[in-house]
């Protein structure tokens, strides 16, 4: 039945992105000036999870990395890589510069000063930016010369009513590429895109793929953790088509692999107020901090945490109710 296991994972970029074409065009434009050898504008990428985001940035860097000589890229999740020294150290790395280097013990500076010293020009993918714990860390990439930003994060507003008043000047500045979760016959596509690709030709009940878009709900990370898990199902039992009764069964196992990977991607701090929260089943945001603040030796200032919290609730881990004093978070089963 598989003939490429890859093409399963959420996290593979295919050679054509289906229903981003507007989205990709707009990318290019803005880093056209590249290509002639020079900077390009910062750019920042919105929208909720499973739209894209990631990928369409990925996929972009790359067919550019493919067409233009002297370009290098690297990629971080600030979710797990919150501090500045982590992010930086994350992006020299990817840039090939960092195999002396210590991720801790190395003074920021120097990795910064890898970054300046490069001859090729560098696309900084700053994912999740939105969690990041010092604004500075974008101010700082923003300064280099031969440096372009593509931050990544789901709510605009949110990001920008959390960021020091100076950073936000030049962000907003920004083109910006919104993305929209996808219609459910724009995932269907997608869907028999990566069965086309992946799989044996007709082993896919075309009721199957329709009922994985109608679960998934325009989520396509969640769409294609679904058909990976039903594939498995159909080969553990031995069957030789994939049909609607191999995913009903697994599709509390598909919402539970997601928790768990948004999971395993926190940060200490996440998740440190995740565990609180899920012990505790529903909390006030006042203990909240209290048993963060006394679990935790260098806890983050409350500004942090709040956006420690948003990103939570984005992912669907936490939920909240109120506001100020009266706000309560719930730990929000998968």
């Amino acid at each position: 039945m598989i003939q490429n296991a890859r093409v399963l994972r959420e996290d593979w970029v295919p050679q054509e992105l289906k229903h981003r074409e507007g989205s990709l065009q707009h990318l290019s434009g803005e880093l056209k000036p590249i290509v002639h050898g020079l900077g390009a504008e910062a750019i920042l990428i919105t929208g909720p999870s499973g739209a894209g985001k990631t990928t369409i940035a990925k996929y972009i860097v790359r067919q550019l990395e493919q067409e233009v000589l002297g370009i290098r890229w690297g990629y971080v999740n600030a979710i797990s890589e919150t501090s500045m020294s982590s992010v930086v150290f994350s992006l020299v790395r990817d840039a090939g510069r960092g195999n002396d280097l210590r991720a801790k013990g190395t003074p920021t500076g120097v990795m910064f000063d890898r970054l300046r010293h490069l001859d090729d020009h560098f696309i900084a993918i700053v994912d999740e930016v939105d969690v990041l714990d010092d604004d500075q860390t974008i101010q700082a990439l923003w300064e280099i010369p031969n440096l372009t930003l593509i931050l990544i994060c789901v709510d605009d507003d949110d990001f920008f009513a959390d960021l020091d008043s100076r950073v936000a000047s030049r962000i907003r500045g920004a083109a910006t590429v919104s993305l929209s979760k996808y219609q459910h016959e724009e995932l269907v596509e997608i869907l028999w895109s990566r069965i086309n690709t992946g799989l044996a030709s007709g082993v896919v009940d075309e009721e199957a793929v329709e009922y994985i878009a109608d679960v998934a709900a325009g989520d396509a990370r969640h769409a294609i953790t679904l058909l990976r898990r039903a594939v498995r199902e159909a080969v553990e039992k031995g069957d030789e088509k994939l049909t609607v009764q191999h995913v009903v069964p697994i599709r509390e196992d598909a919402r539970e692999e997601i928790h768990e990977r948004h999971v395993d991607t926190l940060g200490t701090h996440q998740r440190h107020l995740y565990e609180i929260i899920k012990d505790a089943s529903e909390i006030d945001a006042s203990t909240l901090h209290a048993r963060y603040e006394d679990r935790v030796a260098d806890p983050r200032v409350r500004s942090t945490r709040r956006k420690y919290l948003q990103s939570l609730e984005h992912y669907k881990l936490v939920e909240s109710s109120g506001s100020g004093r009266g706000r309560a978070y719930r730990f929000s089963e998968p």
